[in-house]
């Protein structure tokens, strides 16, 4: 007899705490700075690889700030009336002492905006939000299949790591489904379920 999966295990809100830092420590400190407004600098940029982080730790940010704050995500895709209202929110913090969070797919001398913009983002602070390892890989995948009651062996880990895309958003969809067809099946997570639930995700 199968056991009727249920959503039991919502993934948390994004916060600074559930961010996996990898070698982004520096960058979380001071964007942790920045919410609080312990920061000097109020033009904060983040660029990286999609999957990388960035569209969490702005919301983090927005989330934990007690400062006015600005957020804007995907920088590339704005049209030009949003790049001209992102352009005004910079110089309006320059002068008003509020902030400034963007982030986007590359520096900002190689994104698609109007010049002024691109050098307004480059204002302030700009940092990358590196790739985790893939010993780090490991550790999220682990800590967060704890955190839904699943246990994962060693073996499970690593072929996950070598057969499925290896951004956390896709790994955390992967153990949504072995959660819940570990609970339909009420079998232990081991390779032919994975296997099973693969199939889930083939184009």
């Amino acid at each position: 007899m199968r056991q009727l999966a249920l959503g039991i295990s919502p993934p948390p809100d994004p916060s600074f705490d559930n961010f996996v830092p990898g070698a982004n420590g520096e960058l979380l400190a001071r964007l942790r700075e920045l919410v609080d407004g312990r920061l000097a600098e109020n033009i904060f940029y983040l660029w990286g690889e999609p999957g990388s982080g960035r569209s969490h730790l702005l919301a983090a940010a927005a989330r934990a700030a007690t400062r006015a704050l600005v957020a804007a995500d995907d920088v590339e895709a704005l049209d030009d009336a949003q790049q001209r209202v992102l352009f005004n929110c910079i110089n309006e913090a320059r002068e008003s002492g509020s902030a400034v969070l963007a982030a986007g797919s590359a520096p900002p001398a190689q994104l698609p905006l109007r010049e002024d913009l691109r050098s307004r983002l480059a204002w302030g602070l700009v940092y990358q939000v590196k790739p985790l390892s893939d010993a780090e890989r490991a550790l999220y995948l682990r800590a967060e299949a704890a955190r839904r009651g699943m246990r994962l062996a060693d073996e499970v880990v690593w072929y996950l790591l070598t057969h499925v895309r290896r951004d956390l958003p896709s790994l955390g969809a992967i153990l949504d489904e072995l959660d819940r067809l570990s609970l339909e099946r009420q079998r232990h997570i081991t390779l032919p379920l994975v296997r099973e639930a693969l199939k889930a995700f083939a184009p």
